[in-house]
Protein backbone atom coordinates (compact mmCIF):
# COMPACT_ATOMS: atom_id res chain seq x y z
CA UNK A 1 0.00 0.00 0.00
CA UNK A 2 1.70 3.43 -0.98
CA UNK A 3 -0.21 6.39 0.75
CA UNK A 4 1.25 10.54 0.85
CA UNK A 5 0.58 12.62 3.98
CA UNK A 6 1.37 16.06 4.10
CA UNK A 7 3.89 17.63 6.81
CA UNK A 8 3.82 20.95 8.57
CA UNK A 9 6.19 22.58 10.12
CA UNK A 10 9.11 20.67 8.47
CA UNK A 11 12.15 23.55 9.21
CA UNK A 12 14.76 21.64 7.06
CA UNK A 13 16.47 19.63 4.60
CA UNK A 14 18.97 17.62 7.00
CA UNK A 15 16.08 16.85 9.06
CA UNK A 16 14.01 15.45 6.15
CA UNK A 17 16.86 13.21 4.83
CA UNK A 18 16.93 11.86 8.56
CA UNK A 19 13.25 11.48 8.93
CA UNK A 20 13.45 9.15 5.56
CA UNK A 21 16.46 7.31 6.81
CA UNK A 22 14.89 6.31 10.04
CA UNK A 23 11.46 5.51 8.52
CA UNK A 24 12.92 3.04 5.81
CA UNK A 25 14.63 1.19 9.02
CA UNK A 26 10.93 0.63 10.43
CA UNK A 27 9.80 -3.41 9.80
CA UNK A 28 7.41 -3.14 6.79
CA UNK A 29 8.39 -0.26 5.18
CA UNK A 30 9.27 -1.38 1.62
CA UNK A 31 10.48 2.93 0.79
CA UNK A 32 9.51 6.04 2.08
CA UNK A 33 10.52 9.53 0.99
CA UNK A 34 10.30 12.73 2.74
CA UNK A 35 10.66 15.98 0.25
CA UNK A 36 11.62 19.07 2.28
CA UNK A 37 10.74 21.65 -0.85
CA UNK A 38 7.42 19.80 -1.24
CA UNK A 39 6.43 19.26 2.43
CA UNK A 40 5.53 15.83 1.98
CA UNK A 41 5.87 12.72 2.46
CA UNK A 42 5.12 9.30 0.41
CA UNK A 43 4.90 5.62 2.34
CA UNK A 44 5.07 2.36 0.63
CA UNK A 45 4.92 -0.81 3.54
CA UNK A 46 2.44 -3.70 4.37
CA UNK A 47 -0.89 -3.10 4.00
CA UNK A 48 -2.08 -5.29 6.86
CA UNK A 49 0.39 -3.82 9.19
CA UNK A 50 -0.13 0.01 8.03
CA UNK A 51 -1.96 1.32 11.14
CA UNK A 52 0.74 0.07 13.17
CA UNK A 53 3.37 0.92 11.14
CA UNK A 54 2.71 4.59 10.62
CA UNK A 55 2.67 4.88 14.77
CA UNK A 56 6.13 4.14 14.15
CA UNK A 57 6.34 6.74 11.54
CA UNK A 58 5.26 9.31 14.02
CA UNK A 59 6.92 8.46 16.54
CA UNK A 60 10.51 8.38 14.30
CA UNK A 61 9.90 11.77 12.84
CA UNK A 62 8.87 13.37 16.26
CA UNK A 63 12.31 12.14 17.53
CA UNK A 64 13.95 13.87 14.68
CA UNK A 65 11.95 17.06 13.98
CA UNK A 66 9.72 17.49 17.09
CA UNK A 67 7.63 20.69 15.90
CA UNK A 68 6.86 18.63 13.00
CA UNK A 69 2.95 17.31 12.09
CA UNK A 70 1.81 14.37 9.79
CA UNK A 71 -1.66 15.01 8.21
CA UNK A 72 -2.93 11.47 8.55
Amino acid sequence: MKKHFKLIDLDCANCAAKMEDAINRIDGVHSATVSFLGQKMTIEADEGRFDEIMAKVVKACKRVEPDCTIQL
